[in-house]
């Protein structure tokens, strides 16, 4: 077995990072995603352990259906008094990413697990690089096509990254983002 991952176990502390260098302040950050993908429940784990050591609290928001729940989920977010949203991206997150992207606007600086949702109101997204994951996995398949054993090959993992910061929704949430954390980012919209 071989292959390329798009999981790193850091994600969620860089994310947690970004957005607090986004939002000086933050210290209450709301996890959307949605309850019935098994893999989110583990970045949930990870992000409430990254919280943690940045002596931040998460607020797990597990979402179901349609948009009456989130409705609640926001309404529940308010009652929480949270600062901040992480949306893990799935189907659920990409179905729903214009009502959430609504809500949250002028409101709420969201953090996107993808950066194909920045185009409806996030503030930043920070993922593996995907094009570049895929061009790695080109490099396997010609080693493989070359004779290689596939379980002589390790599972690799992301190596770079991207981040994307939306400054004109910076502006409509009041913040600006300071030059250290534009300097980073690998594309900036306007």
């Amino acid at each position: 077995m071989t292959g390329m991952s798009i999981t790193a176990p850091d994600l969620a502390g860089k994310r947690l990072q970004s957005l607090r260098e986004a939002v000086p302040r933050l210290s209450r950050v709301a996890v959307l995603w949605y309850a019935d993908n098994p893999a989110k429940a583990r970045e949930v784990e990870e992000t409430e352990v990254a919280a943690r050591s940045l002596r931040m609290s998460v607020h797990s928001v597990p979402l179901r259906g349609s948009e009456p729940a989130l409705s609640s989920a926001f309404a529940a977010m308010r009652n929480e008094r949270v600062q901040a949203t992480l949306v893990l991206g799935d189907a659920y997150s990409f179905r729903y990413r214009e009502e959430i992207a609504a809500r949250a606007m002028n409101r709420l600086p969201t953090m996107w697990e993808a950066n194909i949702f920045m185009d409806k109101g996030g503030l930043m997204s920070y993922r593996p690089d995907v094009l570049d994951t895929l061009r790695r996995a080109a490099i396997y398949v010609d080693r493989i096509l070359e004779g290689a054993k596939p379980g002589d090959l390790p599972i690799e993992q992301p190596t770079k990254f991207d981040l994307v910061i939306n400054l004109k929704t910076a502006k409509a949430l009041g913040l600006t983002i300071p030059p250290s954390l534009l300097a980073r980012a690998d594309q900036v919209i306007e």
